[in-house]
């Protein structure tokens, strides 16, 4: 088209008399080729259309799947918060009432402690008591023992009459008696107290296991309750950002949406991408193959992904080539940049593909698979998020 549109002379040509034609106005010629510049632009701009729009539209439907699976997992939250706010309500009655018992536990136990502390007093004070009496008792016993023998008889003989004679009987007999009764009514009482305090001291014993088993249900329900409150604080905060990530797709979608309503009129659409942050546990895997080393902070801040040599490495979210070249330590590696301090790093890599500052589309490939350090095939990844490494597998689909 350009020949077309050269500075050259114009060719002279004749009339029908034969004399000199004049030359085309220099205006015309200018017309001519801002008309062949405005079809070759329009030509581009229907041939780019397509493309445009097959870019925008595939990512305005990622946009909105992505939009209905955190709405799915926003539900997914609600409903497990409130089995737990449920659950939370019926631990804190069963730890009220284990509170309760517990007092009244603690009361029992008061009780049957003073009650022993009595008994035992008791015991205490009636066998000083016997113990100051019995020597007496004993000595007049033996006396009385004495009596009954030849000197009893002398006793009764001695008496001037009948009469007396019975009296003095009567006398010996019930004296005799009274000192067997007490004596006999203290070894009854302290049996009896001792008993009881052997009762005493199985009861405390039976409300003190009690008790351990009531204080040890109401840790466990206190421990329980604890469990079920920071998962519901942990839950509140994966809603929160679910609602933020959902805000920040929702705006994106927006953007997609105005960017597909421009297109016809040959506008060229917004560089428009979608936040890597609301696609936590949804991001391709940049390979396929087995984890042959895991993420480790402070060991490894990446995984290294065993695959066959030559096989393509793809970005595994829509991005910026921020760096591709030989870096110390990663071989050829990519870095990618999802915006937002989001990056995406692809290590020990065959070949690269893509160059720094060009926009790379997911699933695109950045290079091939090389060689790892220690001379097997295979691919370094590594993700940051917020500029820190995060472990990967916690990013890409499970599988």
């Amino acid at each position: 088209m350009a020949s077309r549109c050269s500075n050259a002379d114009p060719t002279l040509g004749r009339g029908r008399r034969g004399g000199p034609t004049r030359p085309p106005r220099a205006d015309t010629h200018v017309g001519a080729c801002v008309v062949v510049g405005v079809i070759v632009f329009a030509a581009s701009v229907f041939t780019q259309q397509p493309a445009d729009r097959a870019r925008t539209e595939a990512l305005a439907r990622r946009a909105g799947e992505r939009l209905q699976a955190l709405q799915r997992e926003a539900d997914r939250l609600a409903s497990q918060e409130s089995t737990l706010l449920t659950e939370l309500r019926k631990l804190e009655v069963e730890r009220q009432l284990k509170a309760e018992e517990l007092k009244r536990l603690d009361a029992d136990v008061a009780r049957v402690g003073a009650e022993l502390k009595a008994t035992t007093e008791r015991i205490a004070a009636l066998e000083q008591s016997e113990a100051a009496e019995v020597p007496q008792l004993r000595a007049r016993l033996v006396e009385i023992y004495k009596l009954g023998q030849p000197r009893y008889l002398r006793v009764l003989l001695s008496a001037p009459d009948l009469r007396r004679i019975g009296q003095a009987s009567r006398t010996v007999a019930a004296m005799a008696k009274l000192d067997r009764d007490r004596v006999a009514a203290h070894q009854r009482t302290i049996a009896e107290l001792k008993s009881e305090r052997a009762t005493l001291q199985q009861r405390e014993k039976a409300v003190a296991t009690v008790r351990a088993a009531a204080e040890k249900a109401q840790a466990a329900l206190m421990r329980a309750a604890q469990a079920r409150n920071d998962l519901i604080r942990d839950i509140d905060r994966r809603r929160d950002l679910n609602a933020q990530l959902a805000g920040e797709l929702q705006a994106a979608q927006q953007k997609l949406q105005l960017a597909l309503r421009e297109l016809p009129a040959g506008t060229p659409p917004a560089d428009v991408s979608l936040p890597l942050k609301a696609f936590k546990g949804d991001l391709d895997w940049p390979v396929r193959g087995e984890v042959r080393r895991r993420f480790a902070p402070g060991i490894s801040k990446g995984i290294e992904i065993a695959a066959t040599e030559g096989a393509d490495a793809i970005a595994i979210h829509d991005g910026v080539v921020a760096f591709a070249g030989t870096f110390a330590g990663f071989g050829n590696l990519v870095i990618l940049d999802h915006g937002s301090q989001t990056f995406s790093l692809y290590g020990d890599l065959l070949d690269i593909s893509v160059k720094k500052g060009v926009h790379v589309d997911r699933g695109q490939p950045v290079g091939s698979v090389g060689a790892t350090p220690s001379g097997t095939a295979g691919l370094y990844f590594e993700l940051r998020i917020d500029g820190e490494p995060v472990d990967p597998l916690q990013w890409l689909k499970r599988r």
